[in-house]
C-alpha cells in the first residue's frame, strides 16, 4: 500500500504517534508543522521533566477526565499507559514512576521523549515538512489533500487534525484545527481554560505570594451543591492574584465553562482532627503563654501565612494568648481546617496546560477518530473536546487518540486499495 498517502498536522505528541503509527504500517505519510521543531510544547511538559503517562488502573485513569470519558473506551484499550509505557522503554528511553503513580523518563528529560518520537518517526518513513495549513481539500464528501497557506498542496487520501487548543500559543497551539474543523462543517465547543490558575476574590493571598503549602487537602465547592466538586491532598502555591499549584490546576478542571459561584477551602493541617488539633494549639499557648497571639504560631503555620491567618481569626494580634478563649480557640481551629476563598475567575487561556471544550466528540467516531462529516478527516489529541486532571492524563489521551488515528487511517486507505482493480 506504498501509494497511499496521508498528511498529519502538528508534530506534537497525538500528531506523532498518529504519524508513527500509519507508516508503520506502509502507509505514505507527511508530517505538517509549523515551528522550527517538532515537539516544541512536549519539550516544556511537566517542567522540562515530560509527565508521559499515569501508572494508575484504569479505573482510576477515567475518574481523572471530567468530560466525556466515554469517547475514550476504545481508544484507551487499544493504547493504554502501560502500552505507553512499554512503547517509550522499547524505543530506548527508560522510565520512573514517582509519587502520585506518574511515569517520567529515567533521565528527567522531556527533550529525550521527544527525541525519541521524532527519530522513531524519521526511521518508519515519515516525512517533516515546515508549513503551515491552510485548509484540508475535500471532494465529493472525502478528504483529498491539505493545502498549505503558502499555496503548496500536499495530495493525501487521509488528514490527521491534531493542532493543539489554545493553551500555550508560544509554542503553535492557536487554534488553526479548530478553524480548518468549522470550514468542513465540524461545529465547536466553545474552548476555555483547563488545568489553570485561579484568580480569588481576596486579595490576602497577594500578601504570601510565593508560598508553597504541601500537603494540605483542597476542596472545591458550587453554591447549590451538597457534594465537592473536588478534593484532594497534595500541594498548592499562593500567587499574588489568588492560587495555583497541582492541586488549584486539578481543581480547575472540574469548573464548568460558565463559572457561577465557586469557593476553595483549604485544610491546613488535614492530618489532625479538630480535636488533635485543639490539643496541639493547647500545648503551643501553653509553651508559649506570655507571648502575643501573633507570636505563637510559629510551630504551627509557615512566617508568611501568620499574619493573615490572624488577621483572619479576629483575635487582636497582641492579645496574650493564655487570655485567648475556649470559643476563640475553637474559631480559629475552624479556620485552620477550611480557610476560604471565593474563586474570582481563572487565569487566561494562554497560561493555561491544556484546553477544554474544541472538537465535539459526537461529531467523530470513536472506534475509528474519524469525522463523522468527511471521510478521511480524523482527529486526535487536544483538539479534541477532552481534557483531564494532572498527572500524565493528557498525555495519555493524545497517545491513545493518536495511536488509533494512525492505525485507523491505515486500515481504511488499505481496504480502499485491496478494493481497487
Amino acid at each position: 500500500m506504498s501509494g497511499a498517502k496521508a498528511v498529519v498536522v502538528g508534530a506534537g505528541p497525538a500528531g506523532m504517534m498518529a504519524a508513527l503509527t500509519a507508516a508503520e504500517q506502509g502507509i505514505s505519510v507527511t508530517l505538517v508543522e509549523k515551528n522550527k521543531a517538532p515537539g516544541k510544547k512536549l519539550a516544556i511538559t511537566g517542567k522540562g521533566r515530560c509527565n508521559v503517562t499515569s501508572a494508575c488502573d484504569r479505573e482510576r485513569f477515567f475518574e481523572q477526565i471530567p468530560r466525556n470519558p466515554k469517547f475514550l473506551y476504545t481508544a484507551y484499550a487499544n493504547f493504554d499507559n502501560q502500552d505507553t509505557i512499554r512503547f517509550f522503554e522499547d524505543l530506548g528511553v527508560p522510565l520512573k514512576t514517582e509519587r502520585g503513580e506518574r511515569v517520567f523518563p529515567q533521565s528527567d528529560r522531556a527533550a529525550d521523549i521527544c527525541d525519541a518520537l521524532v527519530k522513531a518517526c524519521r526511521k518508519s518513513g515519515v516525512r517533516f515538512v515546515r508549513g503551515e495549513a491552510a485548509s484540508v481539500a475535500v471532494e465529493d464528501g472525502a478528504v483529498t489533500g491539505l493545502l498549505l497557506k503558502d499555496k503548496t498542496t500536499l495530495p493525501a487520501e487521509a488528514v490527521v487534525l491534531a493542532t493543539g487548543g489554545l493553551s500555550y500559543p508560544v509554542t503553535g497551539s492557536t487554534g488553526d484545527g479548530y478553524r480548518m474543523a468549522e470550514q468542513l462543517g465540524h461545529t465547536l465547543t466553545p474552548p476555555w481554560p483547563s488545568l489553570v490558575p485561579l484568580v480569588t476574590e481576596e486579595s490576602w493571598p497577594g500578601e504570601t505570594m510565593g508560598l508553597s503549602l504541601r500537603n494540605v487537602k483542597l476542596t472545591l465547592w458550587q453554591e447549590g451543591r451538597k457534594k465537592p466538586l473536588y478534593e484532594e491532598q497534595g500541594e498548592l502555591l499562593f500567587t499574588h492574584f489568588g492560587l495555583s499549584g497541582p492541586l488549584v490546576l486539578s481543581a480547575s478542571t472540574r469548573l464548568p465553562r460558565e463559572l457561577g459561584r465557586h469557593t476553595v477551602s483549604i485544610d491546613l493541617k488535614p492530618a489532625l482532627t479538630p480535636e488533635q488539633l485543639d490539643a496541639r494549639l493547647l500545648r503551643d499557648f501553653e509553651e508559649y503563654h506570655n507571648r502575643d497571639f501573633l507570636n505563637a504560631l510559629d510551630k504551627l503555620l509557615p512566617r508568611k501565612l501568620i499574619p493573615v491567618v490572624v488577621a483572619l481569626s479576629g483575635i487582636p494580634p497582641h492579645r496574650k494568648v493564655h487570655s485567648i478563649t475556649r470559643e476563640e480557640r475553637r474559631a480559629l481551629v475552624a479556620l485552620l481546617k477550611g480557610l476560604q476563598l471565593t474563586v474570582k475567575n481563572r487565569r487566561p487561556i494562554e497560561e493555561a496546560i491544556v484546553t477544554a471544550g474544541g472538537i465535539p466528540v459526537r461529531e467523530v467516531e470513536a472506534k475509528t477518530m474519524q469525522s463523522r462529516l468527511v471521510r478521511g478527516l480524523y482527529f486526535a489529541g487536544e483538539l479534541l473536546d477532552l481534557d483531564a486532571l494532572t498527572g500524565g492524563f493528557n498525555l495519555q489521551i493524545a497517545w491513545s487518540t493518536g495511536r488509533l488515528a494512525g492505525k485507523s487511517l491505515a486500515a481504511a486507505l488499505q481496504s480502499q486499495g485491496e478494493e481497487q482493480p
